[in-house]
């Protein structure tokens, strides 16, 4: 695999990568200020890895000019230590304005916060979920699905996700929903009892049941059960939690 050692060459080797059945697909479902050049997830994988070690932190200084080099940009920081990952983070997120940036940039990162569950919890979790901005706190929701859904940090999720409950911003209702879909798949036991007894509006509330619903980890009697859930219909959830115990 040939080395990409300086930005212009970056931005030659991207431009070779563009399709344009990609690109238009790629605008119907992501809604980024940046101009999409239409490049493959995995191509951009492929190219970050190009990069040497000792180049990264200079190829992360360039303003990037489309959303393909802000995918980039996230890929290259969880390539890094862990403590410098963290010099970079904050950086990092003035450039994440859709679902799709902000989820490729929590996975990307995930092994690195794994590791240092703690210290990132401490360094920038609680700020993150407390942002007045859209995306920061989608930021913080994905990473707890991707690295804390745990029994120790359990309540501390649901109590997030009560406190976030009155926000109206659709990307965060929708990380609501998928962080608590996460929970029940992972312990439904504990789960359920915070369906019955969160402070979800009903909109959240349904969307967390029909993503637990369209997820393959779940047995097809307790979807039929935890379809009964959702507030529009007459069922109680008290008799579904009965049944689903």
């Amino acid at each position: 695999m040939s080395q990409i050692d300086d930005y212009a060459k970056l931005r030659d080797c991207l431009k070779q990568s563009i399709d344009e059945k990609y690109r238009e697909f790629s605008m119907k479902i992501c809604q980024s200020k940046y101009p999409m050049l239409g490049i493959r997830v995995p191509q951009i994988r492929k190219y970050a890895k190009q990069i040497p070690l000792d180049k990264i932190e200079k190829f992360i200084k360039v303003c990037p000019l489309n959303y393909e080099e802000v995918l980039l940009r996230g890929f290259l920081i969880a390539r890094l230590p862990y403590d410098n990952m963290l010099k970079w983070f904050d950086s990092h997120l003035e450039y994440i304005d859709d679902w799709s940036t902000c989820d490729l940039f929590c996975s990307a990162i995930s092994k690195l916060i794994q590791k240092n569950k703690a210290d990132f919890f401490e360094e920038k979790l609680i700020k993150l979920l407390s942002s007045k901005h859209e995306f920061t706190v989608r930021v913080g929701l994905v990473v707890l699905k991707c690295s804390y859904i745990e029994p120790d940090y359990l309540k501390y999720i649901f109590t997030e996700v009560d406190k976030l409950s009155n926000r109206e911003e659709y990307y965060i209702k929708m990380g609501l929903a998928w962080l608590v879909s996460e929970c029940f798949i992972k312990f439904p036991s504990v789960t359920m009892e915070y369906l019955l007894r969160g402070k979800m509006p009903d909109w959240t509330f349904n969307k967390t049941i029909s993503k637990i619903c369209d997820s393959y980890r779940v047995d097809a009697r307790t979807k039929n059960l935890i379809k009964m859930m959702r507030r529009q219909k007459a069922h109680s959830t008290e008799q579904v939690a009965c049944r689903f115990c």
